[in-house]
């Protein structure tokens, strides 16, 4: 079984300064009674719990596969709510381009580039096209910025096969 190792982004600090008198302090109590760290570490937790629960999703599809991509789940996570897209869009495009990287070149799973762009690993891929699709990069994102899934699918490939967006979403739906 794979572990997967989340870090909450953000550290929790509470620091109070209490200057003398007891008005000060009564306020100072309140204060810190008020805003909960444990409450929002919960909900880190719960955020956590719903991104293992889906690189797991993503890992044991690859896996019961035999699919190369496997193991990768916990980056498609966060590559995905870097932008708020669909974290299953990525891995099944993974899918449709090379069975999960069974037909690839150049660790390139996604046939970006029509697959002649070469990755250094599947990360580098993962995290190359992503931000493609997330409208980072400025060459592409007159394509994917603020689009739908399905806007972006069209634009990855639908201009050329136009069953390639709903082929796609069917790979999601079984992730």
């Amino acid at each position: 079984m794979k572990t997967y190792r989340f870090i909450a982004s953000t550290l929790v600090t509470l620091v109070l300064v209490v200057p003398s008198g007891s008005f000060a302090k009564g306020n100072a109590i309140q204060l810190a009674t008020a805003f909960n760290p444990m409450a929002y570490l919960g909900s880190v937790a719960a955020e956590n719990s719903v991104a293992l629960d889906r690189a797991e999703r993503i890992d044991n599809y690859f896996q019961k596969r035999g699919m190369p991509l496997a193991g990768n789940g916990e980056i498609f996570v966060r590559v995905a709510e870097k932008c708020n897209i669909d974290w299953r869009l990525l891995p099944a495009i993974g899918v449709r381009e090379s069975s999960g990287g069974l037909h690839m070149q150049y660790n390139n799973p996604f046939g970006w580039g029509s697959a002649k762009i070469k990755f250094y690993n599947f990360e580098d891929a993962i995290e190359t096209v992503s931000d493609n699709l997330c409208g980072f990069n400025p060459g592409t994102a007159r394509y994917y910025k603020d689009q739908t899934t399905m806007k972006r699918l069209w634009y990855y490939n639908g201009t050329v096969m136009p069953s390639y967006p709903e082929e796609v979403v069917d790979i999601m739906d079984a992730i």
